[in-house]
């Protein structure tokens, strides 16, 4: 029977579709996996299937029956592409999948910041509102996104879902493409010196690669708008986060919404964690793909990649 090894289904949460693997044969679910027991944990298995365990050519030269790996993502550089060619591995990746779940996350984390929904909402459980003495309260200001200049970096799946949800709360969308290959005739194409400058929230939602490593730095934030918020839901490394915390104590960065990390899970010593004034960020645990349909959606493309190859090896 055909062997089929889920490397780190921690790192899927509880998916009440992932056992329809068990369709294709005999389903070996590990929740972690670490670098010394990858080759044991994928063992004589034919399909594998990997979030962020890295699958290299020293892994592919010792399970000889490997025939394919199923990325549980969109990223594919936690496996060696070009050895997985030589050793006849096909790779197989999962896109689309959470394109509105960050898009989501994009604007639940900005109206955090917008709308001060902490503050307030500690104000009225905290007991100050009952004895306030009129009916409302001013405290941190809160702003409209009608009207504001909403810079994306990025414009693929996520960024144009992104940039539709802000049109339809009135915002003027402008876009930066870290290729330089994506044109839109929808949005504004502009160049990034330009998006920092005259945007009120900047948003990435672009991969890591040669292009977007330390993208943002001490340069481009020295070019904000006084109180212009930054979103990062890209990926880390794409923000240098030791300038980043400096931007945020000095205030003239309104605030930043931050989900996505150079080292995951954050390091103790991360200067984010480190900042004077913590209620100008929002920092989540990279989980803006994570809902729960995203997540179905995930394991139904991986599925439907199992079966794809499977079929293709019985004709």
């Amino acid at each position: 029977m055909r062997k089929i090894v889920v490397l780190d289904a921690k790192t899927l949460g509880d998916v009440p579709n992932l056992n329809r693997l068990s369709d294709f044969g005999d389903l070996v679910v590990f929740q972690t996996t670490t670098p010394d027991k990858t080759i044991a944990n994928i063992g004589d298995a034919e399909i594998v299937v990997t979030n962020k365990v890295v699958v290299d050519e020293h892994i592919m030269k010792n399970c000889p029956k490997l025939m394919l790996i199923c990325i549980a993502a969109t990223g594919m550089n936690n496996v060696d592409l070009k050895a997985a060619r030589a050793y006849d591995i096909k790779v197989k990746n999962a896109v689309g999948y959470s394109s509105h779940s960050v898009a989501q996350h994009t604007f639940a984390a900005l109206f955090m910041l917008y709308n001060q929904i902490k503050y307030y909402d500690e104000y009225v459980k905290s007991g100050q509102y009952v004895s306030s003495g009129i009916f409302t309260h001013y405290g941190p200001v809160i702003y409209e996104l009608k009207g504001k200049t909403f810079g994306i970096i990025g414009l693929g799946n996520i960024g144009k879902t992104v940039a539709r949800i802000a049109t339809a709360f009135g915002a003027t969308v402008q876009y930066y493409s870290t290729s330089g290959k994506n044109n839109n005739s929808i949005f504004n194409r502009t160049n990034l010196n330009e998006l920092m400058r005259t945007s009120d929230i900047i948003s990435i939602h672009a991969p890591l690669n040669e292009n977007t490593l330390n993208l943002i730095t001490s340069k481009e934030l020295a070019l904000v708008k006084q109180g212009a918020i930054l979103i990062n839901v890209g990926r880390g490394g794409i923000v240098n986060e030791q300038d980043l915390a400096v931007a945020v104590d000095h205030g003239k960065l309104g605030g930043a919404c931050i989900d996505v990390y150079e080292k995951e899970p954050i390091t103790e010593d991360n200067p984010l964690l480190q900042v004077k004034h913590p209620e100008r960020l929002v920092l989540t645990p990279h989980n803006a793909w994570a809902s729960l349909e995203a997540r179905i959606r995930l394991l139904d493309i991986v599925y439907e990649n199992i079966a794809e190859f499977v079929n293709s090896k019985t004709q």
